[in-house]
């Protein structure tokens, strides 16, 4: 892709009025938004003025690149400005910014999108190519500079000749977008003048590019991180690593390749660094966040196991509901494997890949045997997925104390504490209080739990359903909604498949009323706020409740009550037609699959979707655009 396809007339501008960055920004932003390029202006900027509380986007020479990727773009498109006079922009060389590139990445940019973006980033570090756009007067002649220079080229392979020194970095910064490319243009091309092999790994958007190899890794001098997101760090133990922000890369790649030639920078220790690193991380995270990214963590990747497992179960009742049993009289052989494969395996392996993902958050690889080993001791004992969550956190924090523990060994036993010390006394800890101390206790509280769920009549049923649906509806993606999803999917492992299909019916209900309310009452939204509300059939239809989030941000007063009432609705008239459901994803595509009559499962949506529907419609006021 050319870089004039995503600069074109439309968005540029020759002379930007003021001498504030405020100014320059809201011009690009409206220049953007005049040629129909967003899809929420005020959404956009905030983006914008996000990215710049990280760091600024002047980086000296005149030049300015305020850049952002977020779902408020529409088209990924590129703005460029100019300002005679200057503008104060707080640039990395405290001058004025005179030539500016606003860029504007969808939050699904592809990797076209992204390879031009970073073409222009690499132009920009050209002295010509900055007077000759300094000095253009027409749009015309801007386009053209631009295309004189737009190479597209594949990805680089960069030489491994035999120099006198040899080094490697990495540049990434939060967006991906430019920054990154523009620190590793900088680098290569001092160390080209400086005589020095270099190659420069960039993680952006698109993915990681130029990866660096072991083999370069080990031959280099030393390892410049030029980064102000996350980078794996592993890979360079026991070599000179200098860590800076990514501007540096930009403003002052001498120096860096300097301090790099000459070693002129610590030793990077691996594994104790890396925890060094996560402990940092979390400083002035409350002890719920910290425990709930554990949580989720472990959640997501236990879902694939109940997603596959639980759609292959219903598959297999379509042959008869006992057509897995060989005793019975409507035995199939197909059913029987798919009932091995879901429930037997998959779904046999949601309590132990719960728990082993939630302690490796904890303490990184060592805990993960440790809490494989307590999640299969709490499914088999019977604690389930209480006791899994349990078993995740134990074996979690008893790796990390266990690091603290061996600290001070001989490095000479580096090694050894890994492979055998870690798993050694991880597991039998872990094992040895999960045996002894909580299976027992959470096991009976599990029962209590699934037996009163079971057993309970149609009115408790129906509170439990609308406390459900407005958990699902009250932050749509958020820790409550996850509260209430988390709750649901440990339920499947005890057998209890009612409150997973209230969730997601609930679920489903937010973004379908408004998608419904956008159609019906057209003159209650923008033509911005309609466009996106057709996406949201897809997101109702696929139970991505976050679809109705920007329109629950622009009127919570109206939206939010609205959509929980629906989904409160939608709840309880799940769980008073007794469905059942046993995947805990798909939205409309496993709705056939439900234990019960699914034609009532979705009248029961339906009906939540009508109601929420048109108290939104009722509700809000109408526009004028």
């Amino acid at each position: 892709m050319k870089i004039t396809e995503l600069l074109t007339k439309e968005t540029i501008v020759l002379s930007i009025t003021g001498n504030q960055k405020i100014e320059a920004i809201d011009s690009l932003v409206n220049v953007l938004d005049r040629a129909g390029k967003l899809s929420d202006k005020k959404k956009f900027k905030e983006a914008i003025l996000k990215r710049e509380e990280q760091s600024t986007t002047g980086i000296g020479e005149g030049i300015a690149i305020p850049h952002a990727k977020t779902t408020a773009v529409k088209q990924a498109a590129i703005a460029f400005g100019k300002s005679a006079a200057g503008v104060d922009y707080d640039s990395l060389d405290g001058q004025p910014a005179h030539l500016f590139f606003m860029i504007a990445a969808p939050d699904g940019a592809n990797n076209t999108h992204l390879e031009a973006l970073s073409r222009l980033s690499s132009i920009l570090m050209l002295d010509e190519a900055r007077k000759k756009l300094s000095n253009a007067t027409t749009a015309d002649e801007v386009l053209a500079i631009i295309n004189s220079y737009d190479r597209e080229e594949e990805q680089e392979e960069q030489s491994m000749a035999d120099k006198k020194q040899f080094i490697v970095a990495v540049t990434a910064c939060p967006t991906g977008i430019a920054h990154t490319y523009m620190a590793a243009d900088s680098l290569k091309a001092k160390a080209a003048e400086m005589g020095v092999d270099i190659k420069v790994e960039t993680n952006g958007s698109g993915g990681a590019k130029n990866v660096l190899t072991p083999e370069e890794i080990e031959r280099a001098t030393a390892v410049i991180v030029a980064a102000d997101t996350k980078v794996e760090m592993g890979r360079f133990k026991g070599k000179h690593v200098i860590e800076t922000a990514v501007a540096d890369g930009i403003r002052k790649p001498k120096e860096l390749i300097d301090r790099a030639v000459k070693q002129d920078a610590p030793v990077y220790k691996g594994s104790a660094g890396d925890a060094t690193a996560e402990k940092t991380s979390q400083k002035g995270q409350s002890v719920g966040a910290i425990i709930y990214k554990h949580l989720m963590n472990g959640v997501s990747n236990m879902l694939p196991f109940v997603v596959g497992g639980g759609i292959l179960i219903a598959i297999s009742f379509m042959f008869g509901y006992k057509a897995f049993d060989p005793e019975d009289p409507s035995y199939h052989p197909i059913a029987e494997a798919l009932m091995t494969i879901g429930g037997g395996n998959a779904f046999a392996l949601m309590v132990p890949v719960l728990a082993g993902f939630i302690a490796m958050s904890i303490a990184d690889r060592p805990g993960f045997a440790a809490g494989m080993v307590g999640g299969m001791m709490a499914a088999s004992g019977g604690a389930g997925f209480l006791g899994g969550l349990i078993a995740g956190f134990l074996a979690g924090y008893t790796v990390v104390g266990l690091k603290k523990l061996f600290a001070g060994l001989p490095t000479s036993l580096e090694g050894i504490k890994t492979i055998l010390l870690f798993p050694l006394f991880g597991v039998a800890i872990t094992g040895f209080i999960m045996q002894y101390v909580v299976n027992k206790p959470v096991g009976i509280l599990n029962q209590a739990i699934t037996d009163w769920l079971s057993g309970i009549g149609t009115g408790n049923a129906v509170l439990l359903g609308i406390l459900l649906g407005l958990m699902m509806a009250f932050d749509m993606g958020g820790p409550v909604n996850k509260a209430a999803y988390v709750f649901g999917t440990g339920l499947l492992a005890n057998g209890v498949y009612e409150p997973m299909a209230a969730i997601m019916a609930a679920g489903m209900v937010p973004p379908l009323a408004i998608a419904v309310a956008t159609t019906l009452f057209k003159n209650k939204f923008t033509t911005q706020e309609k466009d996106a509300g057709k996406a949201n059939y897809i997101m109702g239809l696929s139970f991505i409740t976050e679809g109705a989030i920007p329109f629950a941000a622009g009127d919570p007063i109206r939206v939010i009550p609205s959509i929980m009432i629906g989904s409160a609705i939608t709840g309880a008239l799940s769980m008073m037609f007794g469905i059942g459901l046993r995947a805990p994803h798909g939205g409309v595509f496993v709705v056939p699959l439900v234990d019960g009559n699914w034609m009532m499962y979705a009248i029961a949506i339906l009906a939540g979707t009508a109601v929420s529907a048109l108290l939104i419609g009722f509700l809000k006021k109408p526009v004028t655009e």
